[in-house]
C-alpha cells in the first residue's frame, strides 16, 4: 500500500515507529497536501453564494490549480520515502575492493542528489499553494477565511520543513558546484514563502495573532 492510501491513523502510527521512513520529508508532502486542499475548501464555499457571484470563476481556477497540487504533494510522499530507500541500497553495497569502493561511493553521491531534489521538488510545489490562499483569503467566503490563513501557514511550513531534508542531504554531497546552487535555491525559496505567508496574515490582523 502507498503512503497516500494509508489512513491518517495508520500514517501517524507508521511515522511514530522505529522506521527511519515516512519521515520529514514525507510529511512535509502531506502538510502540503492539506494546505492545498484548505484552498480548494475556501473557495469550494464561495462558489455558489450570490454574494461571491462576481468571483465565481477566479474560485474555480483556484479549485483546479489547488486540486492539482493536492494531487501531486501526495505522489511526493512516497517518492521522498522512495528516495531514502535508495540510499539505504546504496549504503549497503559491497565495499570490499577498490572498485566496488567506487561503485558504492558514485551510488551513494547519486542517491543523496536524489534524495535532495525530491523534498526541493516538494518545496517547490507548496510554495504554489501559497498565491491560492492569498486570493481566497482576499476574495473567498468570509466565513472560512480562517482555513485560507491556515493553507497559508500550511504551505509555508510544508516548504520549510522540505527544506530541512534538502539541506541535511547537502552536507554529505560532494559536488559543490550542485551544493551551492541547490543552498541558493533553497534561500531564495524560503525567503519568498516567509514573505508570502505574512502577507497574507496582515490581510486580516484582527485573526492572525502569530506574526514573524
Amino acid at each position: 500500500m502507498e503512503l497516500k492510501e494509508m489512513s491518517v491513523a495508520e500514517m501517524a502510527a507508521m511515522t511514530a515507529s522505529n522506521s527511519p521512513a515516512p519521515g520529514g520529508g514525507s510529511i512535509a508532502a502531506m502538510t502540503g497536501a492539506f494546505g492545498a486542499a484548505l484552498s480548494a475548501m475556501v473557495a469550494s464555499l464561495t462558489i455558489g453564494k450570490k454574494a461571491y457571484a462576481d468571483v465565481k470563476d477566479e474560485m474555480q481556477e483556484v479549485i483546479d490549480k489547488a486540486e492539482e497540487l493536492r494531487l501531486e504533494l501526495l505522489d511526493a510522499i512516497q517518492k521522498d520515502s522512495e528516495s531514502f530507500d535508495a540510499f539505504i541500497a546504496a549504503l549497503g553495497m559491497p565495499k570490499d575492493t577498490d572498485e566496488e569502493k567506487a561503485a558504492r561511493t558514485a551510488a551513494m553521491q547519486k542517491s543523496l542528489k536524489e534524495a535532495a531534489g525530491v523534498p526541493y521538488q516538494t518545496a517547490v510545489t507548496a510554495a504554489r499553494v501559497m498565491p491560492l490562499a492569498e486570493i481566497v483569503v482576499q476574495k473567498g467566503n468570509a466565513k472560512a477565511v480562517t482555513d485560507g490563513l491556515v493553507s497559508a501557514m500550511m504551505a509555508r511550513t510544508a516548504v520549510r520543513s522540505a527544506l530541512l531534508n534538502v539541506r541535511i542531504n547537502l552536507e554529505s554531497i560532494n559536488d559543490a558546484e550542485y551544493v551551492a546552487d541547490m543552498q541558493k535555491k533553497c534561500r531564495d525559496l524560503e525567503g519568498s514563502v516567509v514573505k508570502a505567508e505574512s502577507y497574507i496574515l496582515s490581510l486580516v490582523p484582527e485573526l492572525a495573532y502569530c506574526k514573524q
